[in-house]
């Protein structure tokens, strides 16, 4: 079975009275412990495919199923609930609370899911570990570089276990430096079984994938495996 699969989707939005379609009979489906792509120029598209992806836009027509769910009718409160046990988000300006500690922004997602204080502490801690922050579980976003943010942005998103990780644009405000990092903990991650989605529209950061998506004026132009991948520098410290 599938992961994910979206079959003859629409996006259409009313622009005034002009209507204007976003994606146009997309089918798309990604397989557990994929790791892909979506690239494209902007306005093509591949914003409004991530949020269909992340269930925090809903398709105009067509069907959306996460492992086998078909997700595009579910009420408001079903949807909050598959974002928060199925879907982990990494985003670009890292969405941390600027007065919580690394421990504390990683803690949130359970605390929403009624997690024990002491469970939260604890899976937060492992979580922060993983990504090789485990020295700077007590410090607050401005006391760490924008890659460590991005790291425990990551922490978050795996906190709760999810069924996919979504990624949009997660190297965008890194140096080549961090952004080299983060791909590893991305290839790491995926090569211990988590499911990655990314936009990104950086060529050299799609080279990382397994899978490129190219969009373009919401149709899906390319699907390809990815030749020439850049791997991780295997059994290097973060």
């Amino acid at each position: 079975m599938e992961l994910l699969k979206l079959e003859n989707i629409y996006k259409k939005y009313n622009q005034g009275e002009l209507a204007v379609t976003a994606l146009k009979d997309i089918n798309l489906y990604i397989q557990k412990g994929e790791f892909v792509a979506i690239m494209g120029t902007s306005g093509s598209g591949k914003s409004t495919m991530m949020n269909i992806l992340g269930c925090l836009d809903r398709p105009s027509e067509g069907h959306y199923f996460i492992e086998g769910e078909d997700v595009a009718n579910f009420s408001e409160n079903r949807l909050a609930e598959v974002r928060n046990k199925k879907i982990g988000f990494v985003f670009q300006s890292f969405n941390l609370l600027p007065k919580l500690s690394s421990v504390e922004n990683v803690e949130l997602p359970m605390i929403y899911a009624g997690e024990s204080r002491k469970k939260r502490h604890k899976k937060a801690v492992e979580a922060l570990t993983k990504v090789g922050l485990e020295k700077r579980i007590n410090h607050k976003p401005n006391e760490i570089s924008g890659g460590q943010r991005q790291r425990v942005a990551i922490a978050r998103a795996l906190v709760n276990s999810p069924s996919i990780l979504m990624a949009d644009e997660p190297t965008g405000n890194l140096d080549s430096k961090s952004t080299y990092e983060i791909m590893d903990i991305f290839q790491k991650l995926n090569d211990e079984g988590v499911t990655v989605v990314m936009v990104t529209h950086e060529p050299d950061v799609a080279q990382f994938t397994k899978r490129i998506v190219v969009f373009k004026d919401g149709c899906i132009i390319s699907d390809n495996p990815v030749t020439n991948r850049t791997f991780r520098k295997v059994g290097e410290e973060f």
